[in-house]
Protein backbone atom coordinates (compact mmCIF):
# COMPACT_ATOMS: atom_id res chain seq x y z
CA UNK A 1 0.00 0.00 0.00
CA UNK A 2 1.50 3.70 -0.92
CA UNK A 3 0.02 6.77 1.27
CA UNK A 4 1.27 9.70 -0.46
CA UNK A 5 0.94 13.57 0.38
CA UNK A 6 1.98 15.92 -2.41
CA UNK A 7 2.74 19.42 -1.73
CA UNK A 8 3.41 19.01 1.76
CA UNK A 9 5.78 22.02 2.42
CA UNK A 10 7.91 24.51 0.44
CA UNK A 11 11.50 24.74 1.09
CA UNK A 12 13.49 27.91 1.32
CA UNK A 13 16.67 27.91 1.94
CA UNK A 14 20.45 29.26 -0.05
CA UNK A 15 23.28 27.16 -0.47
CA UNK A 16 26.99 27.28 -1.66
CA UNK A 17 28.11 26.71 -5.16
CA UNK A 18 31.59 27.04 -6.56
CA UNK A 19 30.28 28.93 -9.46
CA UNK A 20 26.99 30.68 -8.74
CA UNK A 21 28.57 31.04 -5.43
CA UNK A 22 25.40 31.20 -2.92
CA UNK A 23 22.26 30.42 -4.32
CA UNK A 24 18.49 30.82 -3.04
CA UNK A 25 16.57 27.97 -3.62
CA UNK A 26 12.69 26.79 -3.44
CA UNK A 27 11.75 23.14 -3.91
CA UNK A 28 8.26 21.71 -3.50
CA UNK A 29 8.08 18.46 -1.15
CA UNK A 30 6.24 15.61 -2.06
CA UNK A 31 6.01 12.32 0.18
CA UNK A 32 5.51 8.39 -0.62
CA UNK A 33 5.47 6.47 2.28
CA UNK A 34 4.98 2.76 1.77
CA UNK A 35 3.72 -0.50 4.46
CA UNK A 36 1.29 -2.64 6.09
CA UNK A 37 -1.63 -1.54 7.05
CA UNK A 38 -1.47 -0.62 11.19
CA UNK A 39 -5.32 -1.43 13.78
CA UNK A 40 -7.06 1.73 12.61
CA UNK A 41 -6.44 0.42 8.66
CA UNK A 42 -4.30 3.67 7.61
CA UNK A 43 -0.40 3.58 6.60
CA UNK A 44 -0.12 6.50 8.65
CA UNK A 45 -2.79 9.39 9.97
CA UNK A 46 -2.88 12.51 7.27
CA UNK A 47 -2.96 14.56 10.09
CA UNK A 48 0.60 13.11 11.69
CA UNK A 49 2.19 13.27 7.96
CA UNK A 50 1.03 16.35 7.51
CA UNK A 51 2.55 17.81 10.95
CA UNK A 52 5.38 15.53 11.81
CA UNK A 53 7.07 14.93 8.51
CA UNK A 54 6.75 18.82 7.62
CA UNK A 55 7.89 19.50 10.79
CA UNK A 56 11.02 17.15 10.38
CA UNK A 57 11.72 18.71 6.80
CA UNK A 58 11.13 22.63 7.92
CA UNK A 59 13.95 22.08 10.92
CA UNK A 60 16.80 20.45 8.95
CA UNK A 61 16.60 22.49 5.92
CA UNK A 62 14.37 25.30 5.66
CA UNK A 63 15.42 28.54 5.94
CA UNK A 64 19.36 27.58 6.10
CA UNK A 65 22.26 28.06 4.75
CA UNK A 66 23.00 24.16 3.15
CA UNK A 67 26.57 23.39 2.49
CA UNK A 68 28.54 20.77 0.66
CA UNK A 69 30.41 18.92 3.62
CA UNK A 70 32.96 17.23 0.96
CA UNK A 71 33.65 19.77 -1.49
CA UNK A 72 36.84 20.85 -1.92
CA UNK A 73 35.93 24.69 -1.62
CA UNK A 74 34.57 23.78 2.02
CA UNK A 75 36.07 24.41 5.60
CA UNK A 76 34.05 24.27 8.72
CA UNK A 77 35.35 24.97 12.63
CA UNK A 78 33.96 25.85 15.58
CA UNK A 79 33.66 29.25 16.63
CA UNK A 80 32.55 30.04 19.91
CA UNK A 81 30.18 27.67 21.81
CA UNK A 82 27.24 27.59 19.55
CA UNK A 83 28.46 28.73 16.67
CA UNK A 84 30.10 27.74 13.22
CA UNK A 85 32.90 29.38 11.13
CA UNK A 86 32.07 28.30 7.61
CA UNK A 87 34.24 29.57 4.86
CA UNK A 88 33.59 28.78 1.18
CA UNK A 89 36.81 29.11 -1.30
CA UNK A 90 35.67 29.17 -5.02
CA UNK A 91 38.08 29.59 -7.44
CA UNK A 92 37.25 33.45 -7.84
CA UNK A 93 35.59 34.20 -4.94
CA UNK A 94 35.60 33.32 -1.72
CA UNK A 95 32.22 33.38 1.35
CA UNK A 96 33.20 33.80 4.89
CA UNK A 97 30.57 33.47 7.85
CA UNK A 98 30.55 33.19 11.73
CA UNK A 99 26.66 32.33 12.34
CA UNK A 100 24.77 30.52 15.09
CA UNK A 101 24.74 26.65 14.48
CA UNK A 102 21.11 26.33 13.31
CA UNK A 103 21.71 29.14 10.37
CA UNK A 104 23.06 25.90 8.80
CA UNK A 105 22.72 22.28 7.11
CA UNK A 106 26.14 20.39 7.00
CA UNK A 107 25.22 18.29 3.98
CA UNK A 108 27.78 15.16 3.22
CA UNK A 109 28.20 15.71 -0.27
CA UNK A 110 30.42 17.09 -2.52
CA UNK A 111 27.40 19.26 -3.75
CA UNK A 112 24.30 20.28 -3.15
CA UNK A 113 21.80 19.43 -5.21
CA UNK A 114 18.03 17.86 -5.41
CA UNK A 115 19.67 15.01 -4.66
CA UNK A 116 21.98 15.60 -1.93
CA UNK A 117 19.28 16.67 -0.15
CA UNK A 118 16.71 14.26 -0.59
CA UNK A 119 19.31 11.72 0.38
CA UNK A 120 20.03 13.86 4.18
CA UNK A 121 15.78 14.40 4.56
CA UNK A 122 15.67 10.38 3.92
CA UNK A 123 18.25 10.07 6.67
CA UNK A 124 16.98 12.34 8.96
CA UNK A 125 13.08 10.96 8.33
CA UNK A 126 13.57 7.20 8.44
CA UNK A 127 14.35 6.52 12.03
CA UNK A 128 11.39 8.58 12.98
CA UNK A 129 8.41 6.35 11.33
CA UNK A 130 6.54 4.09 12.60
CA UNK A 131 7.15 0.20 12.38
CA UNK A 132 4.51 -0.58 9.90
CA UNK A 133 6.60 1.64 7.49
CA UNK A 134 8.96 -0.29 5.59
CA UNK A 135 9.46 2.54 2.59
CA UNK A 136 9.75 6.22 2.18
CA UNK A 137 10.19 8.45 -1.48
CA UNK A 138 10.62 11.90 -1.15
CA UNK A 139 10.57 14.59 -3.68
CA UNK A 140 12.25 17.91 -4.08
CA UNK A 141 10.68 19.68 -7.41
CA UNK A 142 11.10 23.08 -8.52
CA UNK A 143 7.99 25.01 -9.16
CA UNK A 144 6.93 25.17 -12.83
CA UNK A 145 7.93 28.96 -13.94
CA UNK A 146 7.23 29.25 -17.65
CA UNK A 147 8.44 33.01 -17.41
CA UNK A 148 11.47 34.38 -16.00
CA UNK A 149 12.58 34.14 -12.42
CA UNK A 150 15.40 34.79 -10.72
CA UNK A 151 17.34 33.54 -7.40
CA UNK A 152 17.84 35.36 -3.92
CA UNK A 153 19.22 35.17 -0.58
CA UNK A 154 19.14 37.53 1.78
CA UNK A 155 18.14 37.97 5.69
CA UNK A 156 15.80 39.46 8.10
CA UNK A 157 16.97 41.01 11.15
CA UNK A 158 13.72 41.84 12.73
CA UNK A 159 11.83 38.72 11.75
CA UNK A 160 10.98 36.47 14.87
CA UNK A 161 11.05 33.26 13.33
CA UNK A 162 13.96 31.60 11.00
CA UNK A 163 13.91 34.64 8.36
CA UNK A 164 16.36 36.46 10.78
CA UNK A 165 19.06 33.54 9.46
CA UNK A 166 21.23 35.85 7.13
CA UNK A 167 21.51 33.82 3.94
CA UNK A 168 18.72 31.47 3.14
CA UNK A 169 16.65 32.32 0.18
CA UNK A 170 14.61 31.36 -2.75
CA UNK A 171 13.56 30.78 -6.24
CA UNK A 172 11.03 33.44 -7.56
CA UNK A 173 9.13 34.20 -10.69
CA UNK A 174 8.41 38.43 -11.11
CA UNK A 175 5.09 39.57 -12.43
CA UNK A 176 6.15 43.43 -14.29
CA UNK A 177 2.79 44.52 -15.88
CA UNK A 178 2.82 48.17 -17.59
CA UNK A 179 -0.43 49.73 -18.45
CA UNK A 180 -1.96 46.54 -17.47
CA UNK A 181 -0.26 44.24 -20.22
CA UNK A 182 3.22 41.85 -18.40
CA UNK A 183 5.99 42.97 -20.13
CA UNK A 184 8.12 40.08 -20.74
CA UNK A 185 11.12 42.19 -21.67
CA UNK A 186 11.12 44.12 -18.61
CA UNK A 187 10.62 41.02 -16.34
CA UNK A 188 13.90 39.33 -18.05
CA UNK A 189 15.76 42.62 -17.26
CA UNK A 190 15.18 42.12 -13.88
CA UNK A 191 15.13 38.47 -13.42
CA UNK A 192 18.92 38.87 -15.15
CA UNK A 193 19.85 41.62 -12.62
CA UNK A 194 18.79 39.50 -9.76
CA UNK A 195 20.26 36.19 -10.90
CA UNK A 196 22.17 34.69 -7.60
CA UNK A 197 21.92 38.07 -6.02
CA UNK A 198 22.50 38.85 -2.21
CA UNK A 199 20.00 41.04 -1.37
CA UNK A 200 21.84 43.27 1.88
CA UNK A 201 20.22 46.01 3.98
CA UNK A 202 22.30 49.22 3.69
CA UNK A 203 21.75 49.50 8.00
CA UNK A 204 23.29 46.02 8.34
CA UNK A 205 27.03 46.41 6.05
CA UNK A 206 30.33 46.61 8.20
CA UNK A 207 33.61 47.25 7.18
CA UNK A 208 34.94 43.86 6.88
CA UNK A 209 37.57 44.56 9.25
CA UNK A 210 34.82 44.41 12.05
CA UNK A 211 33.78 41.10 11.38
CA UNK A 212 35.18 37.76 13.59
CA UNK A 213 35.80 35.28 10.98
CA UNK A 214 37.85 32.26 11.27
CA UNK A 215 41.93 32.70 10.72
CA UNK A 216 41.50 31.92 7.15
CA UNK A 217 38.38 33.93 6.31
CA UNK A 218 40.34 37.17 8.23
CA UNK A 219 43.27 36.03 5.35
CA UNK A 220 40.83 36.00 2.80
CA UNK A 221 38.49 38.64 3.11
CA UNK A 222 39.65 42.22 1.51
CA UNK A 223 38.27 45.49 0.22
CA UNK A 224 35.67 43.51 -2.76
CA UNK A 225 33.99 41.98 0.39
CA UNK A 226 30.82 43.24 1.88
CA UNK A 227 30.71 42.57 4.95
CA UNK A 228 27.14 42.15 7.25
CA UNK A 229 26.54 41.68 11.21
CA UNK A 230 23.51 41.66 12.76
CA UNK A 231 21.53 40.21 16.43
CA UNK A 232 18.65 38.86 16.30
CA UNK A 233 16.71 36.90 18.91
CA UNK A 234 18.73 33.82 17.59
CA UNK A 235 22.45 35.15 17.33
CA UNK A 236 25.16 37.31 16.16
CA UNK A 237 24.92 36.91 12.72
CA UNK A 238 28.00 37.56 10.31
CA UNK A 239 29.01 37.40 6.35
CA UNK A 240 31.37 38.44 4.63
CA UNK A 241 30.56 37.68 0.22
CA UNK A 242 32.13 39.48 -2.63
CA UNK A 243 30.55 43.05 -3.91
CA UNK A 244 29.92 42.11 -7.03
CA UNK A 245 27.48 39.20 -5.75
CA UNK A 246 25.28 41.85 -4.13
CA UNK A 247 22.96 44.54 -4.45
CA UNK A 248 22.04 46.94 -1.32
CA UNK A 249 18.70 47.70 -0.37
CA UNK A 250 18.18 51.11 1.60
CA UNK A 251 15.29 49.28 3.82
CA UNK A 252 14.60 45.60 5.10
CA UNK A 253 14.45 42.99 2.22
CA UNK A 254 10.57 41.79 2.98
CA UNK A 255 9.18 41.19 -0.05
CA UNK A 256 6.78 43.89 0.84
CA UNK A 257 9.88 46.28 0.19
CA UNK A 258 11.44 44.67 -2.66
CA UNK A 259 8.06 45.09 -4.48
CA UNK A 260 8.35 48.56 -3.58
CA UNK A 261 12.16 48.90 -4.80
CA UNK A 262 11.67 47.29 -7.57
CA UNK A 263 8.58 49.76 -8.58
CA UNK A 264 10.27 52.46 -8.05
CA UNK A 265 13.12 51.18 -9.43
CA UNK A 266 11.79 50.71 -12.86
CA UNK A 267 8.92 53.59 -12.81
CA UNK A 268 11.38 56.07 -14.72
CA UNK A 269 11.46 53.59 -17.28
CA UNK A 270 7.78 53.33 -18.45
CA UNK A 271 7.03 57.32 -17.61
CA UNK A 272 3.48 57.89 -17.04
CA UNK A 273 2.46 54.76 -17.76
CA UNK A 274 0.98 52.54 -15.22
CA UNK A 275 2.99 50.23 -14.00
CA UNK A 276 2.06 46.80 -11.54
CA UNK A 277 5.12 45.08 -9.76
CA UNK A 278 4.40 40.98 -8.06
CA UNK A 279 7.34 39.78 -6.54
CA UNK A 280 7.08 36.30 -5.45
CA UNK A 281 9.01 34.93 -2.27
CA UNK A 282 9.49 31.83 -3.05
CA UNK A 283 5.52 29.54 -3.93
CA UNK A 284 2.90 31.11 -4.11
CA UNK A 285 3.21 34.22 -1.90
CA UNK A 286 4.24 37.52 -2.43
CA UNK A 287 3.29 40.92 -2.45
CA UNK A 288 1.91 43.83 -5.34
CA UNK A 289 3.23 47.30 -5.52
CA UNK A 290 1.21 49.64 -8.07
CA UNK A 291 2.36 53.18 -9.29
Amino acid sequence: MILFVRDLTVIDAAYLCPHRGVVGESWLVDVELTGELNEMSMLFDFARVKKQLKAIIDAEVDHRLLVPKQASETLIEPAAAGYLFVDFLAEDHTIHLNCPEQAFAIIPATEINIETVTDYLLTQIRSQLPGNIDGLKITLRHEEIPTPSYHYTHGLKKHDGNCQRIAHGHRSMIELWVDGVRDHALEQYWATRWQDIYLGTKDDLVPVTELELSPTGLELVSPQHYGFRYTSAQGDFQLAIPMESCEIIDTDTTVELLASYIAHQLKPQVGEKTLKVVAYEGVGKGAIEAL
